[in-house]
This record gives structure tokens, C-alpha cells and sequence, in this order.
């Protein structure tokens, strides 16, 4: 891969100063053949003074460059960075003429052939810094310009753009000029799209996909539409300032990189979205919550723009919060905070306790490869979470109104941390500015301890910090033990008189706990069975049990009434056991004694998704492995039987898939690929069928010849994903190095197809088997990282690393790599957090149970 300068933020704060960017006209040719396009670009712009600049190109052929009509040498494209030099102060016009390569990587103009029908698509992913792969840009998001873009497309295309676009009779399409946005929020879909269209307020709506998903797309078109309309209309319920561009058009587009891009006027999803088989109502509530999160984007990052990358939260913290409070006001999933409860604040306390930890708002973002790093649980979960404490603090009506004063003062601009501070600050008269400084430029989780004792007919409760106190980050903050201020709800609850195994809701107080000092409340009555801090989960932090609470939990943890306090313990459960504190056998046990009766999906499927990937595959040492999958087996058994009679289909779903990743044994599974169907249903789709032969794969039950009829039967791109799955898990010398050389030895695999052959190359059940590649894996991931990007960089870190190898030497490796390789950045920081989880695996194991304190 050809060396690629990265933009600093002191070199983007030169070029704004000396530059005003007013009109990009981009035509960009895609008939031109398979591996690359034409790109041909003028921009408009203004010096301020005399001086030099230069603009950002990574072309496989840079054919010619003007400046005011004089030619430039092409030969001057230095790495991606074109010098402009001895401008004078004034109008210019700089033309460039380029050949650029598609992308196989998600990232620039992706190309993508569909194995169904042989069909191709296109589509841009600028983020960041990637415009500079489709055309040259001055590649910064505080240089803002209106944006005319034309593409030549082959017959039978349609292309998408951010505004409304039309075909002339060349087969050029022409998209409306845009409002001034920034270079990495341009965005070009084309291809044969299968679109369902139509229009509300005024402005065209629209959904595309491949035409071989089409049949799936018109089924679920009203629920996509319908939740569309619901958040459009509830957005301008919210926000003074009217929707800012022309149309709006959702892609579902495939290989996708990330959930989904907010590009203006026409987002982009992955579109696994566009289900062809069986989901549960969580998974349509999760895409329900991406439309609602992209759609807030229109306002929040697009309308208004981050001035540089420290303040990627303003985006995602933003629209990840109205993302889900959206979805809970205006759509049919009035429970979405759930979900968030139990996967997205775990993820996001789950980075916040790495070396690798950052500030929601970073003081020292010093380039894009530091800022794409910092696209994790904090600046999403966290973000989204200190976000609702706030609004909770401030009240939803001064949050509100300091929102749209934001918009108000920056629409079509940029803006900072500092910005959007004063403008909450000027609707309250609450310190903001302190709120922010402890909230969003700290580091760590708090803790809250309960400590509860009676005396006379009272009961006293004091709740304490526990402060995170950590290691400086490489954003160079720590914490220094100090604590957070918290507004959070006190659950209080009883036994049932007529059940015990139910807890009923005596109170519930809401208090702020002050960042020093402890809370403490006394109440007559009987002391409580329970009590659970941030009951409502309205605050980012970990809590803990006192005693009797705790053996409440462990007896009747489902007899509370409530699924977000249910998910409030079993997160508080969780961390315990990350922490060392509860033995993983608890937890398991806890699981398969209150799991069957749980009524919540998204609870079902994250206590399952914990216990098996963490639990069984890592917290326990192999020879307990057996004893949890047979555990977890039960437990989903248990759930088959009380959802026999149909009423529950997800939960279903969710004991079935989870059966399949723990069966030991392949009679079971096999009889039901052979049979085509789970007893009492549900009838098996292409996505349980390849689910369960990857398991046989891993087992040893099943072979190539098996596999290759599976993709006879499914040759669709997801299908192509399953076979790469499966053959990688085969328990066969060849098949393991064919899947290691796919990955590590060629580039031809897309970043679906890299990701499915990781996914099947290391199984717990076939640790001898590949334990040499161990030591392999990082001088290998070391080279393709480089080679190929930092998309790849990322997969090969997540997915490539050894993670079911939980041993000192394993860690070992992975030190002397961080501390002795020249890693891309993507690679080092995706390397360090997942052996800081392998780290904190060994010490779970370590953990004596008779040292293992109650949660």
C-alpha cells in the first residue's frame, strides 16, 4: 500500500485560516472498467493572503492538474498531497484529472459484484479521510462548500447522491448543488438499485437495495418507511430549525464498514438491515434506532459540523442519545433503553476501563489516525449516556432549548465543544461548564456502594464513590480517584407477600449524589429486600450490592417487575465478574436459574451472548468449558419448552441460535438441518442453516462437500460469507493454512469475506490444533494492516486475534508486538484492547472463589 500522509490538526488550522472553500464540481465516470474510474474535480476557493497550501489526491494515475489555468506536474503528488504553492491572494480554480482505483475495503468507492445475479454496485464511504480516494478535496470538515456532482453510469443504473438527481440523455446523472457540507459527508450510490419511493412534507423519500433483496425490502418497506416518517415529524417536534437538504434517501448497501453514514440526504447502511431471514423484535428495534440515529445526524453533524476531529462525540454521543429516545417516543419500540442497558453501556464501560481509554471530549486529537481510534463505546455509549444524565439533570426543556439555540448559532457551519456548552449554559442557570469538565474530560467508570443498616424501625442507606482511579490514557487524561456528580433513582423493593419469588416496587427516590462526599438517606420502615442504585439507568456508572441484596438477586433477580432495572443488575452481575468479584460460575448459575423466565429479548440475548462468549469461551479455564456449554444447552432447552406454544417467536429464535453456538455434540443439529426445521419450528432459513453447519464445521461433522451443496443452495453474498465461515472451522491441517493464506498471504478477500474466514479459523474445541499460528498471527497482522488499510487493520486485530487463547505466552506475544512493531494505528490500538481483555481473562481465571467477593 502506498504511503498516505495523515492530516494534523495544526496543519487543518493553517489551511482554514488561509483558505475559504466555495464550490466543488466532482464528475466522476463509472463506465470506464472493473478495477478504477475516472475522477475529474474543480474547486473554487478563496486566499486570504499570498502564501502555499495543498490538496489531498490518491489516484492510481494523476493525468493532469491546472491552477487558474496553468498547468501543475503531476509528478509533484507527493504520498496524497498535491503542493499549491506561491498562491496569491484571491479567486482560483484548481482542475484535476485522475484515474482512481475502486475498493474491495469499505473504504473510498467501493466496488461489489453480487454472487446472485451478477449484478454491480458502487458506493462512497468518505469518512474521515477518504474523499481523497474518489476525488481531491481540501480534506478537512471545517472547510465546508456547496458540492455539484455528476456520475456516468453503464445503462440500467440509477445513481443516489445528496440531493435529488436526474439522467440526461448521455447517461450522465446530475445531483442538486448542496447546501455548504463538509468534504467527507459527500456521498454517490449507483447501481441497478431495487428503490421503493415516495414522499412526505413535500420532500422525496426513498430505500435501496440490491435487486436480488428486493422480495425483503418490500416486506419490511412500510416498517422501514413508517419509522422514517415517525422520527422525521418527531425530530421537528424537537427542533426549531426546519430538515436542511432536498430529499432523503436510505441505501442498503453492501460490505459496509460500519451500522450506517449520515451522509446528508442520503444515508448509507449495511445492509444486513434488509433481513432475509428470521429476526427478532430486538433486531428490528436496533434498526429502527439506527434510522432514528442517522436521521439526527441530519441536524447534529451535518446542518452543524464538528470543527475538528476531538469533538466526534458532538456527532455520534448526540445522535446515539436521540437514536434511542427517539425510537422510544415515536415508534411502535417503546423500550429501546433496554438494549442499550445491556449492550451498548457495557460496551461502553468495557472500553472505558482499557489502557486505551480516551475522554468522551479529547483535548489532544492530534491527526484523523488518532481520531479514527476514538470511535468506540466512549464516544458512542458513554457519549449517548453522559447525554441522558444531563438531559435528567437539566430537564428535557432546558436540554431542548439549548439544543436548538446550537443550531440556531452555527447552521451550516462548525462548531466546538466550547460552542455547544455555551449554548446549553445559555438555557439554564445550572454550571454547565463544571458538568462538562467532569463528564466529558475524564476518563474511568465510577463505582456507587451501597452500605444499608436498621436500627428502631428505620433503615439508613449511604452511598459511596468509588472512584476510577487509572493509569493516564494516551489522550493524557487520568483520573485522580476524584468522582462524578450523579442524578441517579433509588429502586427500592420488597418480596411479594403472595409470591416470593416476585419483588414488588416499594419507592423509588431520586437523588444527586455530589462528585465529593458521600448520599445518605434515612426512611422508616422495614428494611428493604433489595435496593438497586440507578435504578432507571439514568447515570454511567458500575454498581454493587450489599449483602442481603445481593442474595435477593441471586434468589429472585427475575421477580423484578421492571426489564431496564433487570438489566441495571445484570450488568452490575457482569461487571463483577470482569472485576474479579463474582466467580463466572455464578453468574452462570444466576443465568440458568433466572434466564428461562426472563420475557425481554434484548436481556435474553445479552445475559446468552456474555455467557457464552466471555463465560464458557474465556473466564473459564478449558477443562470447566464443557460443563458451562452443557449448562447453557439446558438453559436454552428450557427456553424451547416454554415457548412451545408460539406466543414467543424471538425468544425462540434466540434459544435456538444459542443452542446451536453451544451444542457438544452434532446429533442434534445435524437431524435438524436434515430435517430442515426445529421441532414445534422454527423452519430453518439460509441464516440458521449456515449457523448450524459452521458448528458441525467446528465439531468435525460435516465436510467440504457438504459445504460446497449449502452454497449451491445459497449462493447469495451472505451465503458466500457462511462458506468462508465454515471452511475455515473445518478441524483439517489444510483447511486451516488455505484459510490462513486467504487471509494473511493474498489481498483478494473484501472486508466481508477477511472478516467470515476469521470468524471460522480459531475455535476453542481446536486449540492444539492451531496453536502454531498463535505466534504467527502477529508478525502476519502486522504486514496486512500495512498492506491493506486501516479497515482491514481493524478486522485482522477483532477478528484475526487469538482470543480463545487465554495464556501468559499468548499475552506474551501480544506485548512484545505492541512494544516492538511499527503497527499502523488502527492495528495498535485494535491489538491493545484486545489483550488487555486477555489480560483481564487470566486474572478472572487466576481469581481464587474463595477470594471472589459478592457482586
Amino acid at each position: 500500500m502506498a504511503c498516505m500522509s495523515v492530516l494534523t490538526r495544526d496543519e487543518a488550522q493553517l489551511r482554514a485560516q488561509f483558505l475559504d472553500v466555495h464550490r466543488y464540481t466532482v464528475e466522476l465516470d463509472l463506465t470506464t472498467g472493473d478495477e478504477t474510474f475516472d475522477s475529474r474535480t474543480a474547486i473554487r476557493f478563496t486566499a486570504r493572503s499570498d502564501g502555499n497550501t495543498f490538496v489531498e489526491l490518491k489516484p492510481a494515475e494523476l493525468r493532469s492538474v491546472t491552477l487558474d489555468g496553468q498547468p501543475l506536474d503531476p509528478e509533484s503528488l507527493l504520498d496524497n498531497r498535491l503542493p499549491l504553492k506561491n498562491l496569491t491572494a484571491g479567486e482560483h480554480e484548481l482542475r484535476v484529472d485522475a484515474v482512481m482505483r475502486y475498493s474491495r475495503t469499505g473504504e473510498g468507492m467501493h466496488r461489489f459484484t453480487d454472487p446472485s445475479d451478477g449484478e454491480t454496485y458502487v458506493y462512497t464511504q468518505m469518512f474521515m479521510d477518504d474523499v481523497q480516494r474518489v476525488f481531491a478535496a481540501f480534506d478537512q470538515p471545517d472547510l465546508k462548500a456547496v458540492f455539484e456532482v455528476s456520475v456516468k453510469a453503464p445503462e440500467g443504473w440509477t445513481v443516489l447522491a445528496n440531493g435529488v438527481t436526474a439522467r440526461d440523455g448521455d447517461g450522465v446523472w446530475q445531483a442538486a448543488p448542496t447546501p455548504p457540507v463538509s468534504t467527507y459527508l459527500v456521498a454517490v450510490a449507483a447501481g441497478p438499485w431495487h428503490s421503493v419511493r415516495t414522499e412526505h412534507r413535500g420532500l422525496p423519500f426513498g430505500i435501496h437495495c440490491r435487486r436480488s433483496l428486493a422480495p425483503h425490502l418490500d416486506a419490511d418497506a412500510d416498517e422501514i418507511l413508517d419509522v422514517t416518517r415517525a422520527c422525521f415529524d418527531r425530530y421537528h417536534e424537537k427542533f426549531e430549525e426546519p430538515y436542511p437538504f432536498d430529499s432523503y434517501d436510505q441505501a442498503f448497501v453492501p460490505e459496509f464498514n460500519a451500522g450506517a453514514m449520515e451522509n446528508p440526504g442520503l444515508v448509507t447502511f449495511r445492509d444486513e438491515f434488509v433481513y432475509r431471514s428470521a429476526v427478532t423484535d430486538t433486531e428490528r428495534q436496533t434498526r429502527a434506532m439506527v434510522i432514528a440515529h442517522e436521521m439526527a445526524h441530519m441536524w447534529f453533524g451535518d446542518l452543524v459540523t464538528l470543527q475538528w476531529w476531538d469533538d466526534i462525540w458532538l456527532n455520534e454521543s448526540f445522535a446515539e442519545y436521540m437514536g434511542y429516545q427517539t425510537t422510544a417516543e415515536a415508534t411502535r419500540f417503546t423500550d429501546p433503553w433496554t438494549e442499550f442497558g445491556v449492550t451498548r453501556k457495557a460496551w461502553g464501560y468495557d472500553a472505558d476501563q482499557r489502557p486505551t481509554t480516551h475522554p468522551v471530549a479529547p483535548e489532544n486529537v492530534d491527526d484523523t489516525a488518532s481520531a479514527l481510534l476514538n470511535f468506540d463505546g466512549i464516544s458512542y455509549a458513554k457519549g449517548a449516556s453522559a447525554l441522558r444524565q444531563l438531559a435528567a439533570w437539566l430537564g428535557e426543556k432546558d436540554f431542548l432549548a439549548g439544543i436548538n439555540t446550537h443550531f440556531a448559532r452555527h447552521k451550516f457551519g462548525n462548531a466546538t465543544l466550547a460552542d455547544f456548552i455555551d449554548s446549553l449554559a445559555s438555557a439554564t442557570d445550572r454550571d454547565v461548564h463544571a458538568w462538562a469538565e467532569s463528564w466529558l474530560r475524564t476518563v474511568g467508570v465510577d463505582t456507587l456502594v451501597p452500605d444499608v443498616r436498621t436500627d428502631h424501625g428505620t433503615w439508613h442507606l449511604d452511598v459511596r464513590h468509588l472512584g476510577s482511579p487509572g493509569a493516564p490514557s494516551p489522550s493524557g487524561a487520568a483520573r485522580d480517584g476524584s468522582s462524578r456528580p450523579h442524578r441517579i433513582t433509588l429502586g427500592v423493593y420488597d418480596r411479594d407477600l403472595h409470591d416470593e419469588r416476585r419483588l414488588t416496587l416499594r419507592e423509588r427516590v431520586e437523588a444527586d449524589l455530589p462528585a465529593t462526599g458521600d448520599l445518605r438517606l434515612t426512611t422508616s420502615g422495614p428494611r428493604p429486600a433489595l435496593v438497586v442504585l440507578n435504578d432507571g439507568d439514568l447515570t454511567y456508572a458500575k454498581i454493587r450490592f450489599d449483602a442481603e441484596s445481593f442474595e435477593t438477586v441471586r434468589t429472585t433477580l427475575s421477580g423484578l417487575p421492571d426489564p431496564l432495572t433487570r438489566a441495571v443488575v445484570w450488568n452490575a452481575l457482569r461487571d463483577a465478574v470482569r472485576d474479579g468479584e463474582l466467580p463466572p460460575a455464578a453468574y452462570l448459575e444466576t443465568a440458568r436459574t433466572h434466564l428461562p423466565h426472563e420475557t425481554d429479548l434484548a436481556l435474553a440475548q445479552g445475559v446468552l451472548a456474555f455467557a457464552a462468549g466471555h463465560i464458557a469461551d474465556q473466564y473459564l479455564p478449558p477443562q470447566d468449558r464443557p460443563a458451562a456449554l452443557a449448562a447453557l444447552t439446558s438453559l436454552c432447552r428450557d427456553l424451547l419448552r416454554r415457548t412451545e406454544d408460539g406466543d414467543h417467536p424471538g425468544l425462540r429464535l434466540i434459544a435456538v441460535r444459542h443452542l446451536i453456538g453451544a451444542a457438544a455434540h452434532p446429533d442434534t443439529i445435524a437431524a435438524w438441518l436434515a430435517d430442515g426445521t426445529v421441532p414445534g419450528g422454527p423452519e430453518l432459513d439460509p441464516e440458521l442453516r449456515w449457523r448450524i453447519l459452521a458448528r458441525l464445521a467446528v465439531l468435525g461433522a460435516t465436510d467440504e462437500a457438504a459445504i460446497a451443496a449449502e452454497l449451491e443452495r445459497d449462493p447469495s453474498a451472505t451465503g458466500q460469507e457462511g462458506a468462508a465461515r465454515c471452511r475455515a472451522a473445518l478441524p483439517d491441517p489444510d483447511a486451516k493454512r488455505a484459510a490462513w493464506e486467504a487471509m494473511f498471504a493474498g489481498d483478494d478477500l473484501s472486508n466481508y469475506l477477511f472478516t467470515a474466514t476469521a470468524q471460522g479459523f480459531w475455535q476453542p474445541e481446536q486449540a492444539d490444533l492451531v496453536r502454531q499460528y498463535v505466534p504467527r498471527f502477529y508478525e502476519n497482522a502486522v504486514a496486512v494492516a500495512a498492506r491493506r488499510g486501516p479497515a482491514i487493520a481493524v478486522a485482522a486485530g477483532r477478528w484475526c486475534f487469538p482470543a480463545h487463547a487465554v495464556d501468559a505466552e499468548n499475552l506474551r506475544l501480544g506485548e512484545t508486538c505492541l512494544r516492538d512493531a511499527d503497527l499502523t494505528p488502527a492495528l495498535r490500538r485494535t491489538l491493545a484492547d484486545r489483550l488487555d481483555d486477555l489480560s483481564r481473562a487470566l486474572k478472572v481465571r487466576g481469581a481464587q472463589p474463595a477470594a471472589a467477593r459478592q457482586a
